[in-house]
């Protein structure tokens, strides 16, 4: 896949210009999302490239690994389908929770979208909130950690 570094640069300048903190376009298999943290290209569902928003700035290593820690935890509450996840249930209203927030058996955590289908996440235990990995309109795979619950 060529990489059009243009494209990418325009979106970022898009971005710094519109005050959105994520883009993306497609255009057939190929995908061009980037965001404040980062740019990915991605085809066919297969990330290619990364590299950061504007390669003329210095970016700091991030030697933090939550979802790797977090994939290993009892309390881990992984997505069980392929979507996008919203933390609250529609635009401007408050989130279904925070980090530090104590949650019940059964209470929303999220919601994952597929295919037109809001599926609610639920906390399968009682506990407190000590992870949120997942961030709001962000796409999310199978077997994703969303949530650690301690």
């Amino acid at each position: 896949m060529k990489i059009d570094e243009k494209a990418i640069k325009q979106l970022a300048d898009l971005l710094n210009e519109t005050g959105l903190t994520e883009i993306e376009v497609a255009e057939g298999e190929a995908l061009i999302r980037v965001n404040k943290g980062g740019t990915v290209i991605q085809g066919a569902g297969a990330a290619v490239h990364s590299m950061p928003s504007d390669p003329t700035i210095p970016q700091a290593a991030n030697t933090e690994t939550p979802s790797a820690l977090a994939s290993t935890n009892p309390g881990a509450v992984t997505s069980p389908m392929v979507g996008t996840a919203y933390l609250q249930a529609e635009p401007g209203t408050p989130p279904f929770v925070t980090k530090g927030a104590t949650v019940a058996a059964g209470d929303t955590l999220m919601i994952v979208e597929a295919m037109k289908v809001m599926n609610p996440i639920k906390a399968p235990k009682a506990g407190t909130v000590t992870q949120i990995l997942a961030e709001d309109g962000q796409p999310v795979e199978f077997g994703d950690v969303l949530v650690v619950i301690e």
